[in-house]
This record gives structure tokens, sequence and C-alpha cells, in this order.
């Protein structure tokens, strides 16, 4: 079965909007854990819009799912964190600095010696490592040359095109899975995926390991409730 694992960054935006602790971070990702989520995904930022580097800290040893830290090694404020508190998986994703959210993966070619390096640096303290890519083959390829252990294909473009016509959306992302599995590269998932595109989006990739979701199951949970709506995402999986 592929994991679940929720990314909370729009829990905390909510709370960070009246500078008190309402909703609780903390007690919220261990409500989804409970839920039946298999994963707590974070994103903080320089500017700690959302996440917060504390908040990291705080959840690291209460979290019994495995966690997921993403950001841009290029930050050495996000290097240090993660080296600190030594999560399942790191997520590396070329972010540059205010970017609203998260829309390119690494060009691993241009990129190739940087990665390596930083990679190097995160496995070598026992994290598995993962980077955000683009559905592109040759990109897919070459990511097999970093050392890194998976990858995260952006599907953005996939879930922007899937009420048109998902065949043709699903197509790039089958083809870039299908060469990760030839270089023997795990798959993960991650942005946009809700519940009207993630059924058809795990039965057609091949190997997908872990979904990572934020804000299409936040949001859908001011309708449906949260214990719900995770179960909702947990059912599209099977």
């Amino acid at each position: 079965m592929t994991k679940l694992s929720v990314n909370i960054n729009k829990i905390a935006t909510l709370r960070n909007s009246r500078g008190h602790n309402t909703p609780d971070v903390i007690k919220a990702a261990l409500n989804i854990e409970r839920f039946g989520a298999q994963g707590i995904t974070v994103h903080p930022r320089p500017d700690e819009r959302h996440i917060r580097y504390n908040d990291v800290i705080t959840l690291k040893p209460l979290l019994t799912t495995e966690f997921n830290i993403e950001g841009n090694p290029k930050e050495k404020k996000f290097v240090d964190l993660v080296l600190e508190t030594k999560p399942a998986q790191v997520t590396l994703v070329p972010d540059i600095q205010g970017q609203l959210t998260s829309d390119h993966g690494w060009d691993t070619i241009k990129e190739k010696k940087y990665l390596k390096e930083i990679i190097a640096v995160f496995k070598s303290a026992g994290i598995r490592t993962s980077i955000f890519v683009d559905a592109d083959v040759n990109i897919v390829s070459h990511a097999a040359d970093t050392g890194t252990d998976r990858i995260e294909l952006y599907t953005e473009s996939y879930a922007k095109h899937f009420s048109a016509n998902k065949e043709n959306a699903i197509k790039p992302f089958i083809e870039a899975a299908q060469k990760a599995n030839e270089v023997g590269l795990g798959i993960n998932a991650g942005h946009d995926l809700s519940l009207e595109n993630l059924a058809y989006f795990k039965q057609n990739i091949p190997g997908l390991l872990e979904v990572s979701i934020g804000h299409a199951l936040i949001s859908d949970a001011l309708y449906f409730g949260l214990e719900n709506t995770v179960q909702l995402y947990l059912r599209q999986l099977k």
C-alpha cells in the first residue's frame, strides 16, 4: 500500500495568522497519526510563515510514524535543522527565497555535483533522501547518479490537466516512474493531489511508495472533519 504522509503546513499557517497556539500544530499532527496516516510532512521556510523550526524540533520525539522534512538544502539553517532532528526522510526542494509554494523540480544534470555532495551529508547521518523532480525521463535518469534513495514526482501538471484528459495528464508520470524503477529509485509524489485525482494516480504509477498531501487534505477537512478526511484519502490509496 502507498503510504500517506500529511503535510501540516496549512495548519501552521492558520495558527500563525493569530499569533497564538490555535490550532495546536503538535496536537493536530499527533491526531493525524492516530487517524491512520503513515507519515507527517513539514516544509519549513526561512521566513517561518507556516511551520517554524521549533515546531520541527518539538515534533520529532513525539511522532511514531515517518517524519519527512522538506526544504531547500542551500539554506544552511535547513541543513542544520535536519541533521539535528534526523527525520526518517529529507526531501530536497529547489525553492527560491520567498517562494509561495514549490513550483519546479531539480535540474539533476546541471545540479548533479551539488546534489551528490549534499545528499552524501544526509545519508552519512542515516537519513533517507528524496529529491523533488519534474516528470521527465531524462531528469529521473540523471537523478540516479546523485546517490538519492528516492525521487518525489512534482504532480502539479497532472492535477491541472486531470479533468480535461486524465490519460494524457498521467502519461509523463508513468514514463518517469518506469524509468525510476529501471534505475533503482524509490518513488514518492506530491503537489495538488486530491480526492478527485489521487486514486487514478495511484492505480497507474508503478512502485509508488508515498504521497505527501497538504493543501487539498487540510481544505477538505474543513468540510468533512480531519479524521474522516484522512480516512477518505487512505481509501483512495487502497
